[in-house]
């Protein structure tokens, strides 16, 4: 008896993720497995960069009030939470967060239409009817933005393909310069097109999956994702516009 009980009881493998009984994932990585999770963070992980955008809109608008305002609001990004939070403590956090939500956003979606792919491995033979131009390049857009985000820190941020020579502290300066290139403009213009298009199809998807929608309020959602894609799309291509027209230069 004592030797069967030894062999009975064999040692945990490690590397396993926590399990309830019946072999089944416990708490937030059955979640995650799951996808409803997935989705779930694809939605919260895009409203909290929606947010970002709006506010960062408003501060790019600021440019139109000539380069001392424009300075000043960069210059005060920085010392938001003084003297409690240390120089840039309260941008780096800002910062911290959008890379958490970019990365979540980002692997939830990839896995997503990895799972998608392996349930239908063959194409449909019929495109589906009410599948809009956003929802079909929801992936491409992605893509295009996740590139535009690299291209947008290494010229603006670093100024490492900046060119014109690079200023820190002078951000006015630097964002005329970006523009006053033919293609520093087109590399913005596709990506704010793309932007307006993956607002337009993402928020209405993130309120589908958070419970948000109703038959009594989806034709308020469109159009508030509507409204949302138009003002963030028209909003941030101003900045390039004004540098070509010489409202700012």
């Amino acid at each position: 008896m004592a030797l069967a009980t030894r062999t009975d009881q064999r040692p945990p493998k490690k590397n396993r993720a926590p399990q309830r009984p019946g072999g089944r994932p416990a708490g937030g990585r059955a979640l995650w497995d799951s996808t409803v999770g997935k989705k779930a963070v694809m939605a919260v992980s895009g409203l909290i960069m929606l947010g970002y955008l709006v506010v960062h809109m408003f501060g790019n608008l600021k440019i139109f009030f000539g380069p001392g305002t424009f300075n000043e609001y960069a210059h005060w990004l920085r010392t938001v939470g003084e003297p409690f939070m240390h120089y840039e403590w309260t941008l780096w956090v800002v910062r911290v967060v959008l890379v958490a939500a970019v990365v979540a956003h980002a692997t939830s979606a990839y896995q997503l239409s990895r799972r998608d792919i392996r349930a239908r491995p063959t194409k449909y033979v019929h495109k589906k009817p009410r599948a809009g131009y956003a929802t079909r390049t929801m992936r491409w857009g992605g893509i295009i933005l996740g590139l535009f985000i690299v291209w947008h820190v290494l010229d603006l941020t670093t100024g490492t393909v900046h060119t014109g020579g690079f200023q820190p502290g002078h951000p006015y300066q630097n964002v005329v310069d970006t523009f006053s290139t033919w293609y520093g403009n087109a590399i913005y213009l596709v990506a704010m097109l793309a932007l307006g298009l993956h607002v337009r199809h993402g928020f209405w998807s993130a309120a589908q999956t958070l419970g948000a929608g109703s038959r009594n309020r989806d034709r308020l959602l469109k159009t508030l994702a509507n409204l949302l894609a138009l003002v963030l799309t028209v909003g941030f291509i101003a900045v390039p516009v004004g540098v070509m027209t010489g409202l700012v230069s």
